[in-house]
């Protein structure tokens, strides 16, 4: 028994002094540590410091916008619009979206992968038991036909000696969260393109009712125009000029009612709908409220919240991990294995001692010679890096140009609002008066009709004006990275806390 124990122990000893040298070693890690980017060289969005308030001027759109510099905008940022259409149509798009419920189904797929394969990290247990009838050469020490009894437990590991598995599993949690943040991403472009056209709709929806007053009124002028020719009191020219500016103006309507079309189609697919099949949910500009108080995010902060830089930054990190993967490609793989089990020629003696077997085993694979296969994989990865460090940079550029870009249209838009109140403001008095010298007898008709084709013309210029006010303040804040969390996942699994990261840590096995 003593010799047996001895024997035993001689052939544990080479596979246990491997586990202690990999064990030692397990502290090697291979790889360049990854470095985030540092925060952006600058203090502010524009070359020139932006006023702290814009005009103020008439109309519901027309109140002073307050810039708020060092706050970020809430999660649902299109409440500060305060109007329920809005909130339905954006609330109807997250829930129904086709190409955010992808987005989703991706992000559930990537963490299931890095689920199964965390398992690299421990011993891969497995059971096995079988029965095998087989004919051999009758020359041999094996009787012609046989029955061959199996079964046992087989152990296989994968000692992370030089921190390549940890490598791995940073490359795969690094792609789940670069899945999350695209994810953010989309869903922040979709409410922005949501409220876009909602409110771009709207905006067409007045210059429609617009137009076809002006319409009208020119309509009503060339028929008192031909009356005044018949009589002589105004020369032909008159009726010829009153005809085409009544044609330049029923050629702006159609293109108006195409642009609405285009609009509500886009709404309905947007929320996942047939164009057919989608009743929609009229948004007019008077059922928004102009936000007075806009957040402004520190640049520093910009660059750390905005859904696609956090994406740009974890497509560095997965970059970097990759560099170390290619660089463990040069070092040694170790794997220790053992088993234990039964075998035997007869079923009645399965469970004999004598028919017991074992197993210990260490193995070391190093590569020699590869034909420069490892060395041009190590050369990619770097590029790989390269490539996203440059995405990255450009991708802050961009930011922050959108940002600056929002900033200076809302200080422009309020300029533009009061000229463009000033002159409908000015038209509604000429109109008042028209209407009170028509009364009067002063002025005919004609002049009347024409007070109010101007006074429908600047009312279509101040709507255009009044929406585009709020179409460059949807801008500022999806330029900010207000946005939401998505949290619906089908088949009942629970959404994460917006304001909370979520870890999706698992590592992925290099099939090289």
């Amino acid at each position: 028994m003593k010799t047996d124990c001895r024997r035993r122990g001689r052939a544990l000893a080479g596979p246990l002094a491997v586990t202690l040298v990999a064990a030692a070693l397990a502290g090697c890690g291979i790889g360049p540590r990854y470095r985030p980017p540092g925060a952006p060289p600058v203090g502010r969005y524009t070359h020139r410091a932006m006023p702290r308030t814009t005009l103020a001027t008439h109309g519901s759109a027309g109140g002073a916008q307050r810039f708020h510099y060092g706050v970020s905008p809430r999660v649902r940022w299109w409440r500060a619009f305060r109007s329920r259409p809005l909130d339905r149509l954006i609330a109807a798009a997250l829930g129904h979206n086709n190409t955010l419920a992808a987005d989703r189904a991706r992000l559930l797929r990537a963490r299931a992968v890095v689920a199964a394969d965390e398992g690299i990290f421990y011993p891969q247990l497995n059971a096995n038991l079988g029965a095998l009838r087989e004919k051999s050469p009758t020359h041999g020490t094996l009787p012609g036909i046989y029955s061959l009894y199996t079964g046992g437990l087989s152990v296989s590991y994968y000692p992370d000696v030089f921190g390549a598995n940890k490598l791995l599993y940073n490359s795969a949690e690094a792609q789940a969260r670069l899945v999350h943040d695209q994810l953010r991403a989309a869903a922040l472009a979709l409410a922005g393109n949501v409220a876009t056209a909602a409110v771009q709709a709207a905006s067409d929806r007045a210059q429609i009712h617009a137009t076809r007053h002006i319409i009208a009124s020119e309509a009503e002028l060339l028929r008192l125009t031909k009356l005044q020719y018949r009589s002589g009191a105004v020369p032909y020219l008159s009726v010829v000029n009153q005809e085409s500016q009544l044609a330049t103006s029923k050629a702006a309507l159609p293109a108006l009612l195409q642009q609405l079309a285009l609009e509500r189609y886009t709404l309905a697919t947007l929320i996942g709908r047939f164009p057919a099949q989608w009743h929609p949910i009229h948004l007019r500009l008077s059922s928004l409220h102009l936000p007075r108080n806009l957040p402004v995010s520190l640049p520093s902060v910009l660059a750390r919240r905005r859904p696609d830089i956090r994406a740009a930054t974890e497509q560095m990190r997965y970059a970097n991990a990759e560099i170390g993967i290619a660089d463990a490609q040069f070092y040694p793989i170790v794997q220790l294995t053992g088993s234990i089990g039964q075998e035997s020629l007869t079923a009645s003696r399965f469970f004999d001692a004598a028919s017991n077997v074992w197993s210990v085993g260490a193995s070391l694979l190093a590569p020699l010679f590869h034909g420069g296969t490892l060395r041009a994989q190590r050369r990619e990865a770097l590029e790989l890096y390269a490539e996203a460090r440059a995405t990255y940079q450009e991708t802050v550029l961009g930011a922050f140009r959108q940002v600056a870009g929002s900033l200076r249209a809302l200080d422009h838009d309020a300029q533009a609002l009061r000229d463009e109140g000033d002159a409908y403001a000015a038209s509604q008095e000429a109109l008042r008066l028209a209407k009170e010298s028509y009364r009067a007898g002063a002025i005919d008709s004609l002049s009347l009709l024409t007070t109010e084709a101007l006074y429908s013309q600047a009312r279509i210029a101040y709507v255009r004006a009044e929406g585009q006010r709020y179409l460059d303040t949807v801008a500022l804040y999806t330029a900010l990275g207000g946005g939401p969390l998505p949290t619906r996942h089908h088949n009942g699994t629970p959404g994460a806390n917006p304001d909370r990261p979520v870890s999706t840590a698992t590592p992925q096995r290099d099939s090289r």
